[in-house]
């Protein structure tokens, strides 16, 4: 029986990293040491090893994930039936939505790394990247987008967030739960989403989006110096369901009608409102100044989307569009 191919690129992150001189440990091990350090690998597919980056996830740019993401399309286009991706977990929801967004393929992407370092004792890493294997080179998570294994667990890229600064079960998906679970080296999924619409990875990366978390007392004082910072958009996580002090939501209409702004919200999970509250600084209030909803997105992944749509076009019905599956 022929194996499935997979591609596997590291790109650097904790599961990479080895004490240095200078102290702490920093990223130091590639794609082939890591996949020479788990012999199982060779049973779940013919594996090509690359490593395209090996930084801290912190310093991983937008950019680097659309080059991740060309690079992954012209593998599904030359025949490998999956494929994985290495990284740092501080910003794995951020990248992984990234390459949900940008690879044009129904083949599995899975995103992977570890909460423990490659010396530590109960290293989370080998497991991690042997589970996100098996996942990538199994048929069902086809047509799932981009999926993050980590802990034996399976996350869509659209619902993952870091939850937890040490622990190895840091991922959850707090509006829905995990898709499925990986037990005794088989992949189970319980639940199955829908694939959502794809961006062009060719038009580069995200234009420029500041993102604004309001707290109380907020009086709103940085919303007038972002049109004048180079931003090509705004979002703004509200408190709740997606409010702002009523003396603030004067300046974030003024703000609308210079550059898009996009409404998220700073809770955990949850979506924006946007029709139960109505007084000055509420979602009707803000969305009838302009501001456009972000649906379920936390503001981190409301920020990636908004900025791929505006690398082409600043239409309000055309970023609508891009939001509505997200509502």
């Amino acid at each position: 029986m022929t194996k499935p191919r997979l591609l596997i690129l590291s790109l650097g992150g904790t599961i990479t990293m080895t004490p240095s001189d200078s102290g702490g440990i920093t990223p130091t091990l590639g794609a082939a040491e890591l996949v020479a350090s788990v012999p199982a690998l060779a049973e779940v597919g013919d594996i090509e090893a690359r490593s395209p980056f090996r930084l801290p996830s912190p310093s991983l740019q937008p950019a680097n994930l659309v080059e991740v993401a060309r690079v992954i399309g012209e593998a599904f286009a030359a025949d490998v039936d999956g494929a994985v991706v290495i990284q740092g977990t501080d910003t794995i929801e951020e990248s992984a939505f990234l390459l949900d967004l940008l690879v044009d393929s129904d083949k599995p992407v899975v995103v992977t790394g570890a909460m423990r370092g490659a010396d530590a004792p109960g290293a989370d890493g080998p497991a991690n990247l042997l589970a996100a294997a098996i996942v990538a080179a199994s048929p069902e998570a086809r047509g799932l987008g981009t999926l993050v294994v980590l802990n034996y667990d399976i996350h869509a890229a659209r619902f993952v967030q870091k939850s937890h600064t040490a622990l190895p079960s840091a991922f959850l998906s707090p509006l829905v739960g995990p898709l499925g679970t990986l037990i005794e080296r088989r992949p189970r999924f319980y639940v199955r989403v829908q694939r959502n619409p794809s961006l062009s990875a060719a038009e580069g990366p995200p234009a420029p989006v500041a993102l604004v978390k309001f707290a109380m007392g907020d009086d709103g004082r940085l919303l007038d110096a972002l049109p004048g910072l180079g931003y090509a958009g705004v979002v703004l996580e509200g408190m709740g369901a997606g409010h702002v002090p009523a003396e603030v939501a004067p300046m974030v209409g003024e703000l609308a009608a210079k550059l898009p702004v996009a409404l998220a919200s700073r809770v955990m999970t949850g979506p924006v409102f946007t029709r139960t509250y109505g007084y000055p600084g509420s979602e009707i209030d803000l969305i009838q100044r302009g501001v456009l909803p972000a649906g379920y997105l936390s503001g981190l992944k409301a920020r990636l989307l908004l900025g791929l749509v505006l690398r082409s076009t600043r239409d309000p019905a055309k970023v609508a569009t891009a939001f509505a599956p997200y509502q």
